[in-house]
């Protein structure tokens, strides 16, 4: 573990030269890994532990899309896929990767074949954290770990197999055996993080949740339909609001921007853009942080677990949100982006 220092302060991070590959087999050579749930995160993690040497099955519910899927990327029932009262049975370390509904609701089957000395290990700390709401108390004898790659389980599996790594935070919030820290960095280097940095359950999940909401998905969705409405309004082509909108940014400056920082890509712009980006971010700043302290108040005081929770829980919630996703498809926004996306050089 190094002492790297961010920004001025110092944290602790783990790399993948300190805790190679072979390091990590070695701590879990006698585990088997049991990977419960298909869905967002299941696939990635699962297939890069397979890939990399590890015992894997998974768990998942039969007859349904995502036990094909798991077929379809090879995983071969009653050897490798199994149900997942069976799978949690078989394995020694229960990766519970089940949406956090889902993970209420199947808690009960999980739960009575976590025997002792087994670790139970979470990608998000929304079960542990908000636990008087989920009802998920785990079994004292039991290790408790976390390992959150910062991206979705299609980012995690598609930048292994161009063999870089996603980065990841690790956590441990119940060390029974005396063994949980080592098991955790062992699985986040398994899974392909590119590199480990240190955090609790709860601050994972109060990033988290302030993030997705935030400027991940949520605040970048309206600031992207808030200029680009403004600039249709005043007469502007779909085309050139999307371009001057999305296009410009995901294509050629957020690229820069990860490579090298915001100053580097400023410095690197246009002196006429560099002039108004920097007269007019802070009045951005100014202007959202008031919604990013009420948004993480919420966070903070369990309001948007409970709404999670309610919602997700609903008889026909998937209905709904398919009806919401549709509504921001079929937007004029995302419809010239279908277009553009298809004139990129690359698909012509």
């Amino acid at each position: 573990m190094a002492i790297m220092n961010f920004g001025g302060v110092d944290e602790n991070v783990v790399t993948r030269e300190e805790f190679p590959l072979e390091k990590a087999r070695e701590i879990l050579k006698n585990e088997t890994i049991a990977v419960i749930g298909y869905g967002v995160q299941g696939p990635g993690q699962s297939m890069n532990l397979r890939d990399n040497g590890f015992n894997v099955i998974v768990g998942q519910r039969k007859n349904s899309k995502t036990w094909d899927k798991a077929v379809a990327d090879g995983w071969v029932p009653g050897e490798t896929l199994f149900e997942i009262e069976e799978a949690c049975q078989r394995g020694t370390i229960i990766e519970y990767l089940l949406s956090d509904a889902a993970q209420i609701e199947v808690w009960p089957k999980v739960k009575k074949h976590l025997t002792a000395g087994k670790t139970l290990y979470f990608s998000h700390g929304f079960a542990i954290t908000y636990k008087d709401r989920t009802g998920i108390v785990p079994p004292a004898d039991i290790d408790v770990v976390l390992v959150a790659p910062k991206g979705s389980g299609t980012s995690l599996r598609r930048m292994f197999l161009q063999g870089r790594g996603l980065n990841s935070s690790y956590a441990v919030f119940q060390d029974a055996t005396g063994h949980a820290t080592e098991k955790v960095l062992a699985l986040g280097i398994g899974v392909g993080s590119g590199y480990l940095f240190e955090t609790t359950f709860k601050r994972e999940v109060y990033s988290d949740l302030t993030g997705e909401r935030g400027t991940l998905m949520g605040a970048i969705q309206g600031i992207f339909a808030a200029q680009y409405d403004t600039l249709r309004a005043h007469g502007h082509s779909p085309s050139e609001a999307f371009n001057e909108t999305i296009e410009e940014l995901t294509q050629s400056l957020m690229p820069l921007v990860a490579e090298n920082g915001m100053d580097w890509m400023y410095a690197n712009c246009s002196t006429t853009a560099q002039r108004g980006a920097l007269d007019w971010w802070k009045r951005f700043r100014d202007a959202t942080k008031p919604v990013f302290e009420e948004l993480y108040d919420e966070v903070a005081k369990g309001n948007e677990a409970q709404r999670s929770i309610d919602t997700n829980s609903k008889e026909g919630y998937r209905d709904g949100l398919n009806q919401e996703l549709k509504e921001m498809r079929e937007s004029e926004m995302w419809q010239a982006g279908v277009t553009v996306r298809k004139l990129r050089p690359e698909n012509n």
